[in-house]
Formats: structure tokens, sequence, C-alpha cells
């Protein structure tokens, strides 16, 4: 009997043994010990469920820029019990991976229980769809808009192969979504590919990525991303103008208002850089679009500044925006400018 819970104590040890250690790589948190080399279900377990929410990374940037850490923070507070998964290029290069090297921003996202990276494979993703052909013969380094390009295929392909929602990773979360197939309206029948939801296996998306195919011209700016999502969504739909604030319905998609996630329209994104009077509510949206690529200027948060972004970090990332104010490297000198 003495024997038997002297066992039972040991096993006991062992186990909280290795919680505590579990932990304690989990509190430092190096790129050796990602979630991405952590979860028992591994990226395909995760993917598979059909409920993740997905960000992309197509070039070699290492470190997560505030934005992007914002944007997967508010993703992960938002849909606290879905995988968000982020897809990064530069893990396919296991040499990149070094127990020496430590992220502020990976350490930040690695701490939330549903965030993990995974490798960017683009012949492993493509295998198995019309954007095989295409990737083995394109040459990426003669492609002006490759990053981009790259972006826009390997979203259509992720999504249709395991289900769920794409941002890009300048989109802060607010509230869930509430549609399964959907496309997000930048405008009266122009669809965006900024945010989008299906399904797994969804035909339209099949449609899509022969579509990229057939009329692929790199040179015509979106004409794989947001133009493409336009001409296919006119293909399949009748578009007609939205009537107030409702959205469209078309076969089983739904096209969402461009209140849902472009309240701001691009031409007037620096407006989230500006001090408001009287801030919008976005009671009828979704998630928010910064349009970063409009961002030439390199703004950002500006510690006490009190500009719509600012106050966007507070309550969506409170985490990144703690991060981000304690960084005095990170923020900028410019005085936020008033509407």
């Amino acid at each position: 009997m003495l024997k038997e819970i002297h066992l039972s104590l040991s096993l006991v040890l062992v186990f909280a043994c290795g919680l505590l250690y579990q932990l304690t790589l989990r509190s430092h948190c190096f790129f050796a010990c990602l979630p991405l080399f952590t979860s028992p279900q591994g990226p395909e377990g995760l993917l598979r469920s059909g409920r993740s929410i997905v960000f992309i990374e197509t070039s070699e940037r290492v470190e997560p820029s505030p934005l992007v850490t914002c944007a997967v923070e508010s993703a992960a507070n938002i849909y606290p019990e879905q995988p968000i998964i982020f897809f990064m290029k530069w893990l396919s290069n296991a040499t990149r991976l070094t127990p020496n090297t430590s992220s502020p921003a990976f350490s930040l996202l690695s701490a939330m229980d549903n965030v993990f990276f995974v490798p960017l494979d683009m012949r492993k993703l493509f295998a198995d769809t019309p954007l095989f052909s295409w990737y083995t013969k394109v040459n990426s380094s003669a492609e002006k808009h490759w990053l981009h390009v790259s972006s826009d295929a390997s979203r259509l392909a992720i999504i249709w192969k395991y289900g769920g929602i794409y941002m890009d990773t300048d989109v802060i979360s607010i509230r869930p979504i509430p549609e399964e197939n959907f496309l997000a309206a930048e405008g009266s029948r122009h669809s965006s590919n900024g945010v989008f939801g299906f399904l797994p296996h969804h035909p339209f998306l099949w449609a899509c990525m022969e579509n990229f195919v057939e009329h692929y011209n790199s040179g015509i700016w979106g004409n794989q991303g947001p133009r493409l999502m336009t001409r296919m969504l006119r293909v399949w739909c009748r578009l007609q103008d939205f009537q107030e604030r409702g959205d469209l319905k078309c076969l089983n998609i739904s096209f969402l208002h461009p209140q849902r996630f472009y309240p701001i329209p691009y031409l007037h994104w620096r407006r989230y850089y500006e001090v408001w009077d009287s801030e919008p509510n976005f009671n009828d949206s979704y998630a928010l679009h910064l349009w970063n690529f409009m961002n030439k200027e390199g703004r950002t948060v500006v510690r006490g500044s009190n500009t719509l972004v600012e106050n966007l970090y507070r309550k969506h990332c409170p985490k990144t925006y703690k991060a981000l104010i304690q960084d005095v490297n990170g923020t900028v000198s410019r005085e936020p400018v008033k509407p």
C-alpha cells in the first residue's frame, strides 16, 4: 500500500513539473516554443475545424508590427473559442528558428491560447488546386507586386481547403461576424478581398482560383484581389445597390454592407489617425480595415494623442497598446491631426 502511494505521489510530481516547465516556456516564448510547435493537433488539425481566423504574411518579415499584432490580438479576443492561425512565409525556413532569438510581439501573441503560427508553404498549399500550375511557372522575382499577388492566391487556397475567415493584417476585430459564406463590400457593387469567409470547398472560391489563373495580370493592381472577387461576384449574382444599411444575399453568399468593415473608406484613411470631436460607435461594423497600404507616411499610435486609432488600440488590443506605449521607439512624435 505504501509503495502504491509513493508511486502515485511520484506521478503527480512528474506531471506538476511538466506543467510548470510548459508554463515557463510559454512565459519566455522564444521562437523555438511558439504555439506552432506545441499544439497537439498540429496545423492541419487546427485548420480542419473549419472555424479558423486566418492571417497571412508573405514577406520575410520576422517581427510583426504593432498594427499586425493588434489585428491578431483583437481577433483572439473576439473569437476566444476559435483558432487564430497566422501563416508566415519566413517560418518555412527552419534555420531561422533559433532558441536564442526572442520577439516582444511573438511573446505577446503566443501567450494567447488560441493563437498559432504556421509556416506558409505555397507549393504544398496550392497542390490540388487550379493555382498550382500558375505557381510552378510564374517567375516571382520578375513580379512587381509579388507579395500582394502571392497573398491573394494564398488566402483563396487556404479558405477553400479549410474554410474559416480570412482577414488582412490591418483589420481590427470589434465584434463576431455572424455569417458563414460572405464577401465584404468596399462600395456599392464592389467587393474587397481583405475580409471574407466560407465553408470548406465552396465552389465560389474554386471558381475564383480558376479565374485567377485564366485572367492573370499582375501588372494591374488588385486584378487578382478585389477586382477578382468583384468580377466573380458579378458572374454569380445580379448585384444591386445597397438599401440603407442592409446586406445583400445571392444564392448562399452574403454580400455585406460597406459599413461592416469599411465605415471609413480608403480615400479618408487618415481619419483613423485624427482626433474626433465625437467618435463613431461603429455599431454597424464587425471589424475595421485601417488601410495600412495607404499609410505611406508611417503614421501609428501616439501615446496620449486621443486619436481614433489610439482609442481603438486601447479598447480592442489592450496588450498591444500597453506594450507599444512602453516602447519609446515604437511611437512617433508627430502631433495628431485634428479634422
